[in-house]
């Protein structure tokens, strides 16, 4: 090409998948011009900005080294498609609040748009990737839209799903187990499937770029997320024999975990998964199984997500009652309210149900977190738990946020980690317990803290499938 660049991609949507991804395959790949579109002036000038709208380690550093170069975000999306070999797809789909399907099928009407916006301005053939999570066979929607053009182009459609962690998104784009790219099995497809390999081939070893097609690769990401939350939520109920047996989840977990026929990940038991893959996934999954008649199949996984909301509504109502059955009053300090730890990500976080729950107990919530923005956490409560000012008068009054961890601690009558921040693994927790109330609680909800130590300094403390020692006297 005459500007110098072997290849041209454009990616829709500059959110929590596109932007990490474009920045890593513009970082890996300097003869390939990235750019990421966006209806958002907002998104797209922080994009530009040194203060990314999204927190994660190391993407600063990526985005800061080719941004300019090789990288470029922009609102401009008609000019960017044109100029463009490679479309991604990368934009929400949100489980349905309304109409058909509501509150398990995914909302594909973005993936929609977006193909409907190629069709309308491209000037020549292109390749589409779908990097959005979608239901299998949207990708066949997708082609339909796309081939109604009327200017005689054609476009070929491939899958190649993401299967990032926040918090480790960077090296997990770096170095991936797997990179999945899905498409037709024409020759026309399978040369625009080896086309996106040899971008990804700069540097993930060939034997790790597997090829399928399109609906095994659309379906094996709502799979792996599946399995993901239900090794979650098996041990999680499991937590809950060992709170009435006086067994330890952890020593279970760890012997459970040696088989290296199950291995040890995702065996920590907590309050739950959050996030916006594993619920919004497996939700999907149940209503394709619904969809095509597999009841039994739907009401399988449906199960992974009502121990999910068992643990997080468990939880509330342990604080309650271990708290004299009332925190009406009470101020209680929330350490965390991001899903997990090295994210300022709030979506379907746990974190929300507990202060949901204590806040309708009349408590006095006081959340710290070191990333999550105030405004972030009150669209979330809004948007999932229908809670605001206009739907609970009194609600902002009811939750303060501190920017000082000790500050939120000081005269609490209880403190709960609800996430899993190394900083708190490394508090002053002397300071803290003089500064509040007595009794002092404390809850674990990630099992990350020194209980033992805790007590010895005279907490009462509680966590998630760890023996109560008031209750068992042959621990």
């Amino acid at each position: 090409m005459s500007d110098g660049f072997d290849l041209k991609i454009c990616c829709m949507g500059a959110g929590y998948v596109g932007g990490p991804t474009m920045a890593v395959i513009a970082a890996k790949c300097p003869k390939i011009r990235v750019c990421v579109v966006d209806l958002s002036q907002k998104q797209i000038d922080a994009w530009n900005s040194p203060d990314l709208p999204i927190y994660e380690p190391g993407l600063p550093e990526v985005v800061e080294g080719c941004r300019g170069k090789n990288l470029f975000f922009s609102t401009d999306i008609d000019a960017e498609i044109k100029k463009a070999d490679i479309i991604f797809i990368s934009v929400n789909t949100p489980t349905k609040t309304m109409g058909i399907g509501a509150g398990r099928a995914a909302n594909v009407k973005n993936c929609e748009l977006c193909a409907r916006k190629i069709a309308e301005v491209s000037e020549s053939d292109k390749i589409v990737v779908e990097k959005s999570t979608v239901p299998v066979r949207t990708a066949q929607a997708v082609r339909r839209v796309l081939e109604c053009n009327d200017k005689g182009l054609k476009f070929q459609v491939l899958s190649n799903p993401e299967f990032l962690a926040e918090g480790t998104a960077i090296p997990d784009l770096m170095a991936p187990d797997r990179v999945l790219i899905g498409g037709v099995q024409s020759e026309e497809g399978i040369k625009a499937a080896e086309t996106l390999v040899s971008v990804y081939a700069n540097w993930v070893p060939k034997d790790q770029i597997l090829t399928t097609n399109l609906w095994s690769s659309e379906l094996s990401k709502l799979v792996a997320n599946a399995f993901l939350a239900q090794r979650v939520s098996s041990i999680n109920s499991i937590s809950a024999l060992c709170e009435a047996t006086g067994a330890n989840v952890s020593e279970v977990s760890r012997c459970v975990g040696m088989d290296d026929r199950i291995g040890k990940r995702f065996l920590n038991s907590s309050i739950g998964f959050g996030g916006s893959c594993f619920q919004k996934d497996i939700l999907n999954l149940v209503y394709l199984c619904e969809t095509y008649g597999l009841k039994e199949c739907a009401d399988y996984w449906n199960q992974v997500i009502l121990m999910n909301n068992y643990q997080k509504k468990r939880f509330s109502e342990k604080m309650v009652s271990s708290m004299f059955n009332t925190v009406t009053g009470k101020k209680i300090a929330i350490l965390g309210f991001a899903f997990k730890k090295d994210t300022g990500d709030v979506r379907e976080t746990p974190s929300m149900f507990v202060v949901r729950d204590l806040v309708l107990e009349q408590a006095k919530i006081h959340v710290y977190d070191p990333q999550v923005k105030r405004e972030d956490m009150w669209v979330e409560m809004n948007y999932t738990c229908n809670m605001s000012e206009r739907t609970h008068p009194g609600l902002e009054k009811a939750v303060t946020t501190a920017t000082d961890v000790y500050e939120a601690c000081d005269g609490a009558h209880a403190l709960a980690v609800l996430t899993e921040w190394d900083e708190f693994k490394d508090l002053d927790y002397e300071r803290i317990y003089k500064s509040m109330a007595k009794p002092a609680f404390v809850f674990d909800g990630r099992n990350i803290l020194d209980h033992a130590g805790l007590r010895k300094i005279g907490f009462e403390v509680h966590a998630i499938g760890k023996p109560d020692p008031n209750k068992f006297s042959d621990l």
